[in-house]
Formats: structure tokens, C-alpha cells, sequence
């Protein structure tokens, strides 16, 4: 039974199934409404699986499903990132167990899914698609979980929303952080925008994907634009590796298909940095990506060794060794 997520936003009572299936890229909105699960069943224990844990040993969720008592407390069980080979389980336990809470969570699920269609048919239990965001729902929740500061005003909101980028997740946690600095004191714009640190790390990530990409004129371009912070150098590097593990798994996967290795990816690549990183997969190979690591480790010896080397003109050099090598 298909239910709608903006309903169960506002009242989570709305979730009247014990089997229930969140699905979609609003990594943000799943996370709420887990929170809001959880609230509800305050006395509940949630036990928490991901699929691939089940899959290697489905006997584990058995034992737990059966060991149910009269006189425990209730359980809930969240199952993470599913897709449609765990279906026959979830079709025996919705048989067997019909009296548990079993809650789903996925990424995207085609309309052709077994797993989606299955949960959208079945009366016993309940789906809800987790879209993305749009502007005003962004703005929404900014105002709403805002609207007890001073200071707040429409500017404040379009800044952190044109911060966040239309995502819940990192809407939340700059909210936490406002939240936190503000208390007791009036929202200053000034003061906001050291504390959202804009522009600098949107920068380098806009810049990072440019060079992975090998696109040359739009890196040197960021480079004369992004503001690179000796104390954030570290974090400048661990970004860049990030990336380069990733692509050295995708290499390294035997799935010819790359749509497929990368969904397979855990944590999932974010769907809005997706087309930049096929793009990135395609230019590089695991010899390439061996170099920048072994690249990136000198750098950071460097930079961690010898205080009066400028810090700028290294991180520089290497994104542009990065964009280089990424043609080559």
C-alpha cells in the first residue's frame, strides 16, 4: 500500500503497517522520519541490520524474530540499504511475523523493482518514496526549525538554503550548528557566514570534481577562485583521498557494468555528485590512481613536517598534477 511522505512527515501515526518500506535519494528525509519512528516507539528496542548481514547469514534475523516474549519489550527492526534480493525474506517474515514491526530502508527503486512492487500490492504493508527536496521545502523546515532565534529573516533563510544546496542532511546539520552558536544571541549575517564557512569548501569541492574530471580550464579557473586555509589542509587531502578510494574500488570491482558497481557502493556515492564521478571513472585507471595516493601521502608528509614550505602552492600543485594525469 502505497502511502504519501509529506503525511507521515507531519503525523507519523500515519504509519499504520508493522511492514514498511522507505525508498529513494533523500538521505536527509530517511533519517527524520528514523528519528521519528524511534520517538514514537520510545520504549521499543530497534534493532538495527544491514542487508548484506542478512544475506550472509539470514538465521541471525530468525533467531531475533523468534526469541520474541510476552514479557520483553517491544522490537523494531531497521533493515538498511535494501534492494530486491532480500524479497523472498521479506516475503517469509511477512508470513511467519506478522505481529513484528520490520522497517525497510533503500536507495532508489526502479518502478519494475520486485522489492517496490511487492510492498506496494501487498495490504500487510506500506511503502513511501523519499524524494528530493525542492527550494521551498528546504526553506520550509529552515523556518520552522529556526523560528525561535531573533534575527531570523528571509535573507538569513535563502542564505543557508543556497548553502545547503536542496540537501536535507546537510540542512540538518548546519540547523545543529545554528542552533548551538545562536543560543541566547541574535542572528548576525556576518557571523552566519563564518560559521557556514561559504564558498571555501563548496569551492574545493566544485574544484576536486573539476580535476578528477581533467577539465582543465574550469580547474584553473576554481584554483584562481577557491580560497585554500593552511589549517584545512589536512581536510583538503582527505577529500581528494576519499575520492581516490572510491574510484580505486569502482577499478577494482569486476562488474563490467558501472552503473551497477557504483550503486553497489557502501556509503553510496551522493546522487547529486553522481554524473561528475561516472564521468571521473571513466578517465581513470588503477595505475594513475595508485600515483595521486602515493602523491597525496607525500604532501601531506610535507605539509605536517616542515612548517616553513608554502602549504598554497603545494595543495595547487597537486590538483593540477591530478587534472594532468587525469588526460593522460
Amino acid at each position: 500500500m502505497i502511502f504519501k511522505t509529506y503525511l507521515i512527515e507531519k503525523n507519523i501515526h500515519q504509519i499504520n503497517k508493522n511492514f514498511f518500506l522507505f525508498y529513494g535519494e533523500n538521505i536527509g528525509l530517511k533519517k527524520e522520519l528514523k528519528s521519528k519512528i524511534k520517538n514514537k516507539f520510545k520504549n521499543a528496542e530497534i534493532i538495527s541490520y544491514d542487508q548484506s548481514e542478512i544475506l550472509q547469514n539470514n538465521q541471525v534475523l530468525f533467531r531475533e524474530l523468534g526469541n520474541l516474549s510476552l514479557f520483553e519489550k517491544e522490537k523494531i527492526f531497521f533493515i538498511e540499504n535494501t534492494n530486491d534480493k532480500i524479497l523472498s525474506l521479506i516475503r517469509d517474515i511477512v508470513d511467519k511475523f506478522n505481529s513484528t514491526r520490520v522497517i525497510l530502508f533503500a536507495d532508489v527503486l526502479e518502478k519494475k523493482s520486485k522489492l517496490r512492487i511487492f510492498f506496494e500490492k501487498d495490504d500487510s504493508c506500506g511503502i513511501a518514496a523519499c524524494y528530493p527536496d525542492n527550494e521551498i521545502t528546504i526553506k520550509k523546515i529552515i523556518q520552522e526549525r529556526l523560528a525561535g532565534l531573533s534575527g531570523l529573516n528571509t535573507s538569513i533563510i535563502n542564505l543557508i538554503a543556497d548553502k545547503c544546496n536542496l540537501d536535507r542532511a546537510k540542512v540538518q546539520n548546519e540547523i545543529s550548528k545554528i542552533e548551538t552558536f545562536f543560543q541566547n544571541k541574535k542572528i548576525e549575517i556576518d557571523k552566519l557566514e563564518n560559521l557556514l564557512d561559504l564558498k571555501t569548501n563548496e569551492n574545493f569541492d566544485l574544484l576536486k570534481n573539476e580535476a578528477f574530471k581533467g577539465e582543465k580550464a574550469k580547474t584553473n579557473k576554481l584554483l584562481s577562485e577557491t580560497i585554500f586555509e593552511d589549517e584545512k589542509n589536512v581536510l583538503y587531502l582527505n577529500l581528494l583521498n576519499q575520492r581516490l578510494h572510491k574510484l580505486c574500488e569502482i577499478k577494482q570491482d569486476k562488474n563490467k557494468n558501472l552503473e551497477i558497481a557504483i550503486n553497489n557502493l557502501r556509503p553510496p556515492i551522493f546522487w547529486k555528485e553522481k554524473d561528475a564521478f561516472i564521468q571521473q571513472a571513466k578517465k581513470w585507471d588503477i595505475i594513475k590512481l595508485r600515483k595521486v595516493l602515493d602523491k597525496t601521502y607525500s604532501v601531506e608528509k610535507e605539509i605536517k613536517s616542515n612548517s616553513i614550505i608554502n602549504k598554497k602552492v603545494l595543495m595547487k600543485n597537486l590538483i593540477v598534477e591530478i587534472c594532468c594525469l587525469a588526460n593522460s
